[in-house]
């Protein structure tokens, strides 16, 4: 066997590298230089990295060469059409006939996705319904159902102002003052109820800080503080404090509950024990801050919920599901599999996110392309058969006969696999696909659920993608203050994101909220994202039906 030379170690200091290359670079040409600038940049970055106790060889793999998408065919693209069934011929000929479709890729949108848009209907100059036809002069012209539209977009700054200067008039004999009349809208409140809305959008669903929407706003000839904007968001939160624990009140009633947490940083509580903080509800040892993402099914409606704090995810789940009522028996709980997700002891149906068994062999594919590619195609024809469900507007209890009849010989079978794999010692169980195996196998009751349960969801998909926000929020803005910011930043996230689960415009949601403010204290539950219009044309909602 050949003998692999030994690497000599190196230890150079940064102001001696810096020297080599300032003499490198009158030896070398300009394109030269830039090469062997980057290659010591890039030495410098791997170096710093395989010395981070956190970093894996996978993450090196995906910095270098892979992709971050978990698809079976960037897993494992050369391997991808393996171990799938043959198609039927005619299938086939099928699909040999069909012309692939071509991604559009233009970026454009139609006019019907501006429904924020203003729109004008402009008539016909010299023409209406029912005059005669210009052209022939012998038939009548009648209105199409779809008129022709133009979009013409326009730009403008995020918040507007208007000065109103009051024309004063002084009697040169008395001397007293006239001032003119102030209009209506300038006796208002300083800051519109938009200007809230906005901003706490801004913030709060696009990540944008305060103090780079200051800058923003003062090239803009706008000023407005950061400290300003948070008082106006401040009052704003405390003003409709109330629908965020109706909507908490409401989620406890849901009969799919969804929850996962990521990282989260309160710079007041920072270096400091848990048990030092009044009224948490949390180990004395605990040191970890979270930011909980709930997200219900309530019938055709779903809430999202943000809960940033000492608890972690199952503890704000036990909050919420304290509100629930005892005759409406326990809802169906989906989370990974960590210990810290559960809710105490407080009964749920518990399932298992299949997704998150299926990366356990994503992250060894590299190891053991065919084994893994026989289960990630497995997984594959389940996922097409529940987005199949999904599309087709399923009930809950059709979309489980139809997963009991199309994907419980898939799973039947993986599950079989997976047996003789160990059994016959075919896999080393304490190797990476050894403990994905045991992995799907210790929790393969909750994993398969959906099987069993109607409603029962197949993945935690639409709870790691609301954490997002948070991820999003916490990138721009690395931490909050205080557990009051903290406070604010979960309300404001938990009615945007509820709106956009449910299809609501969240500026024009928020205006509505913080335009009606004594009517949510009396009445809070008929100013939902879904039920708000019908309390603002003065209608009965549904809940007070």
């Amino acid at each position: 066997m050949k003998r692999v030379k030994k690497i000599e170690r190196i230890e150079i200091a940064t102001d001696e590298l810096e020297a080599l290359l300032a003499r490198a670079k009158a030896k070398l040409s300009a394109d030269d230089f830039s090469i062997l600038r980057k290659f010591v940049d890039s030495m410098a970055y791997l170096t710093r990295l395989v010395e981070d106790k956190k970093t894996t060889i996978r993450h090196l793999r995906q910095l270098f060469f892979g992709s971050k998408s978990e698809k079976t065919s960037k897993v494992l693209p050369e391997d991808s059409e393996k171990n799938v069934e043959a198609k039927p011929p005619q299938a086939a000929e099928e699909d040999a006939g069909k012309e692939k479709k071509k991604r559009k890729g233009h970026g454009r949108n139609a006019a019907a996705a501006y429904r924020g848009a203003e729109r004008i209907q402009v008539p016909h100059a010299s023409l209406k319904p029912g005059d005669v036809c210009p052209e022939c002069s012998k038939g009548k012209v009648y209105r199409q159902s779809e008129p022709g539209v133009i979009v013409h977009i326009v730009g403008q700054t995020p918040l507007r102002a208007t000065v109103f200067e009051l024309e004063k008039l002084r009697c040169n004999l008395c001397g007293e003052i006239f001032t003119a009349q102030a209009p209506k809208e300038a006796v208002k409140r300083k800051y519109d109820a938009t200007a809230a809305s906005l901003i706490a959008l801004l913030k709060y669903g696009s990540g944008l800080p305060f103090n780079r929407l200051e800058k923003l706003e003062g090239l803009l000839g706008i000023p407005l503080p950061a400290s300003t904007q948070w008082e106006i968001v401040e009052q704003s939160a405390d003003a409709i404090a109330v629908v965020f624990e109706e909507l908490i009140r409401q989620a406890a009633r849901g009969e799919v509950m969804h929850n996962d947490d990521t990282g989260a940083k309160i710079l007041a509580f920072m270096g400091k024990n848990a048990a030092n903080h009044p009224g948490a509800q949390a180990s004395p040892k605990r040191k970890g801050m979270f930011t909980s993402g709930i997200v219900v099914q309530d019938g055709n409606r779903r809430i999202a919920l943000f809960f940033t704090g000492w608890r972690h995810a199952g503890e704000n789940l036990e909050e919420v599901l304290k509100h629930r009522a005892a005759q409406l028996g326990p809802p169906i709980q989906m989370c990974d599999a960590l210990a810290r997700n559960l809710p105490g002891e407080l009964r749920v149906i518990l399932c298992n996110c299949l997704t998150h068994a299926r990366r356990y062999f994503v992250d060894v594919s590299a190891n053991f392309p065919d084994e893994c590619l026989y289960v990630l195609n497995i997984l594959k024809e389940v996922y097409n058969y529940d987005a199949i469900a999904r599309n087709e507007g399923m009930s809950p209890s059709k979309r489980l006969r139809f997963h009991q009849e199309k994907s419980s010989p898939h799973m039947e079978k993986l599950k079989k696999w997976m047996a003789s794999q160990i059994e016959e010692k075919k896999v080393e169980p304490n190797s990476g696909l050894g403990k994905a195996i045991a992995y799907m196998q210790n929790h393969w009751e909750k994993l398969t659920l959906f099987l069993r349960e109607p409603g029962a969801p197949i993945d935690n998909n639409i709870c790691e993608r609301m954490l997002k926000r948070a991820i999003l929020h916490r990138k721009n803005s690395y931490f909050y203050k205080t557990q009051n910011g903290a406070r604010v930043g979960d309300l404001f996230m938990s009615l945007i994101h509820t709106c956009e689960l449910n299809g609501v415009n969240p500026f024009d949601y928020l205006t509505a909220l913080n335009r009606h403010v004594k009517q949510l204290t009396s009445c809070p539950e008929s100013w939902m994202p879904w039920n708000y219009q019908d309390a603002l044309a003065g209608k009965p909602t549904s809940d007070q039906q």
